[in-house]
């Protein structure tokens, strides 16, 4: 007997269950972003990328002065007020901010996971930019300061890191669909913004903005999962995630 596609998932639910499917679901973008990214290192470290990058650094900025960005005058300070959400120090602040209401509430754990998964994460950069050591733009002047290698980028990647694992933190203690959706939007909206900025202020090439978010979307994703085994041995780390605070 042929069954139906909707009887298939329905069957397959039922085996498997939500909490298996949603496993499911983060592995394999784990494994897609991750392979994505190995891709795109292989492509950048032979150089393959580097008239593509070159093209649109170029076109963003005026044929006859490429020291001025496209757009009007209010839009390169406008991006450089941006790109600053993603810098260390504001990234830190966050970072500080959420860590000093975590303790506030007596939430250890998830403090623990936060502060986890944002130093890991700046550490994973750090070492990426080495073993790469990709050297900045010099098609076109840079709009603002920079320090370190190229690839991946780093404002991509944190950002990626800081704020997605903020929207999906935030997004558990709501329970309407459509408000978790608005938070990790916001959250998603922020890291595109902060990459784009990257590039059109002129620091960054896109190929390595590309894989700054691949790089933070991985290393979210793989926290996430790291936050799922842990929440099954530990009760504590359960009762957080579902809202209930340690009393006062």
């Amino acid at each position: 007997m042929r069954l139906a596609p909707r009887d298939l998932w329905e069957r397959f639910h039922g085996r498997v269950g939500a909490d298996g499917i949603g496993l499911l679901t983060t592995l394999l973008m784990l494994l897609a972003v991750g392979l994505g990214f190995i891709a795109l290192s292989d492509e950048v470290g032979e150089r393959e990328t580097q008239h593509f990058d070159e093209r649109v650094l170029l076109a963003l900025r005026r044929p006859d002065n490429s020291e001025e960005p496209l757009g009007p005058r209010w839009l390169a300070e406008a991006a450089r007020d941006v790109t600053a959400l993603g810098s260390g120090s504001v990234l830190a602040l966050v970072v500080c901010a959420v860590g000093g209401f975590l303790i506030l509430v007596r939430r250890w754990r998830t403090l623990a996971l936060v502060v986890g998964s944002t130093v890991g994460g700046a550490v994973v950069n750090m070492l990426l930019k080495s073993l790469f050591a990709r050297p900045r733009p010099t098609v076109v002047p840079h709009l603002t300061h920079v320090l370190t290698e190229s690839f991946p980028s780093g404002h991509a990647m944190l950002s990626a890191i800081v704020y997605l694992t903020l929207g999906a933190l935030l997004a558990q203690l709501v329970e309407r669909r459509w408000l978790r959706a608005y938070l990790v939007g916001v959250a998603l909206a922020l890291t595109l913004l902060i990459g784009l900025t990257r590039v059109y202020l002129g620091v960054h090439y896109p190929t390595d903005v590309l894989g700054g978010w691949m790089a933070g979307l991985a290393w979210a994703l793989l926290t996430a999962l790291l936050a799922r085994a842990v929440k099954r041995r530990s009760p504590g780390l359960r009762e957080e995630s579902r809202g209930h605070t340690a009393p006062s």
